[in-house]
């Protein structure tokens, strides 16, 4: 500790009594960050209920989080450890740190990676095309959370693990909910776990984990060598079962559906409200996207070109971030910003703060597609940007949300013509237990404006 280091004065966000700051923190945890981060500097409290906080913000925060010093001092193990034990298993790679969680990572890196979509962007569009015929027809109105999730779904499923479970979406989707907001957030009681609900849901994601593991185990090896995130983990456990135990098989192979389900749909979602809401960006979306779709086959210089709709996809990521805050918890007694925090404090890490902040992006409250352009470039300052997190734990999975995101917004607004209804003019959100927009967010499907993907070199 320094002479500068100030003990017990970190301050306190003033909030209500007895709940504190809970109402706050359900309508908009992002803006409630960065009013407290511009009212009380990198290092305030929380009170939500009978918690109290540590919040660690502000730009300086993501370096320290890759530092020597933030890997020793945080850890995750209890923050994930109500998930792996409600699992029956021995760990996941969120909860833990050090050489383990760099091993663990290793065995998945590949199936999460970039390299898991090698060759397969025609086969990703196609079955985004299968998804917008069952889903998105003409003269319809689209409940757009739940029309993702289920296109999510799909795509994970075919491209990280073989699996295209849609017939378990909502109960994926039930078992994240209410996992999150009781042991995970715990912006929920415990007691909600006995529901009959949830365990019905509970237990269908443990069916699909286990056939997952009876169809790998009887599957013969693909005549493409292709491997997908099942064969890597699988792989793993045989190798190495101190590493990935049986008991933890489960919840690795569903891990891409339980990861991805309301990250991606979520923020697609967000960016469809925010794309119809900006018609001059809908335009340009439309513009690049009729051409690379009409230029042969997809590769990776075909991403490149669909530079509006990545800079949407970006901007959505800024404005709308899923990760808000990475709750973490003091491994020691540490000092960070002139306070003291001590070992066993639950510590929450908003490294999105700075997407707010003027100094680093003007008028940061506007969407602006262009302010990740090579002239502007307003999101490489260091600390500015952090959508998929910071530290050991920065999503392994963003290589792959990168591509998905990109290629399934270009090929919505390819494809249909959308319009908002007048109750989703603005974009109505949710907070628990990860923001997103509210069920009930639909869109109007005017009309198509192309069709399939089937031109010629396809046939």
């Amino acid at each position: 500790m320094t002479a500068s280091t100030t003990v017990d004065t970190i301050p306190v966000v003033p909030g209500a009594p007895v709940i504190g700051s809970v109402a706050e923190l359900g309508r908009d945890p992002a803006a409630f960050f960065v009013r407290c981060y511009a009212e009380h500097g990198p290092v305030f409290r929380v009170r939500a209920l009978r918690r109290t906080l540590t919040v660690l913000a502000g730009p300086d925060l993501a370096r320290w989080m890759g530092s020597r010093e933030g890997r020793a001092s945080l850890r995750s193990a209890e923050v994930w450890q109500g998930l792996v034990d409600e699992y029956g298993a021995t760990r996941t790679l969120t909860g833990v740190d050090g050489p383990e969680h760099r091993r663990l990572r290793e065995v998945m890196r590949r199936g999460y990676s970039r390299e898991a979509l090698d060759g397969r962007l025609d086969e990703l569009v196609a079955i985004t095309d299968e998804c917008l015929d069952r889903a998105w027809r003409p003269g319809t109105s689209v409940p757009v959370l739940e029309a993702l999730q289920f296109l999510v779904t799909s795509q994970l499923g075919t491209m990280l693990t073989g699996t295209v479970p849609t017939e378990y979406v909502r109960d994926i989707r039930t078992t994240i909910l209410y996992i999150l907001n009781a042991l995970v957030t715990r912006q929920r009681p415990e007691i909600v776990l006995r529901s009959p609900v949830y365990r019905r849901s509970r237990a269908r994601v443990q069916e699909l984990g286990e056939e997952m593991i009876r169809a790998h185990r009887a599957r013969e090896p693909r005549p493409d060598g292709r491997r997908t995130l099942v064969d890597d983990i699988m792989d793993a456990h045989d190798a190495d079962p101190g590493l990935v135990a049986e008991n933890d098989l489960v919840l690795a192979l569903t891990g891409p559906y339980v990861a991805g389900l309301d990250t991606v749909a979520n923020t697609l979602g967000c960016l469809v409200h925010a794309v119809l809401a900006h018609p001059d960006v809908l335009a340009r979306i439309r513009a690049e996207a009729d051409e690379v779709f009409g230029s042969g086959p997809l590769t990776e210089a075909s991403l490149e070109r669909l530079t509006a709709t990545n800079g949407a996809v970006m901007e959505t990521m800024r404005l709308y971030p899923i990760a808000v805050a990475q709750p973490r918890v003091a491994n020691r007694d540490f000092e960070y910003a002139g306070h003291l925090i001590r070992e066993g404090e639950p510590v929450y890490c908003a490294v999105t703060v700075p997407h707010f902040l003027p100094e680093l992006f003007p008028d940061p409250l506007r969407f602006d597609i262009d302010r990740y352009s090579p002239e502007r470039r307003e999101h490489v300052t260091p600390g500015a940007y952090a959508p998929f997190g910071k530290g050991p734990h920065t999503c392994l999975g963003k290589g792959v949300a990168d591509v998905l995101m990109t290629l399934t917004a270009a090929r919505v607004f390819h494809r249909l013509d959308l319009e908002l209804g007048p109750r989703d003019a603005v974009l109505r959100r949710r907070a628990a237990p990860t923001p997103g927009p509210v069920a009930g967010f639909r869109v109007q499907v005017v009309a198509e404006r192309r069709g399939r993907y089937l031109p010629d070199w396809k046939v």
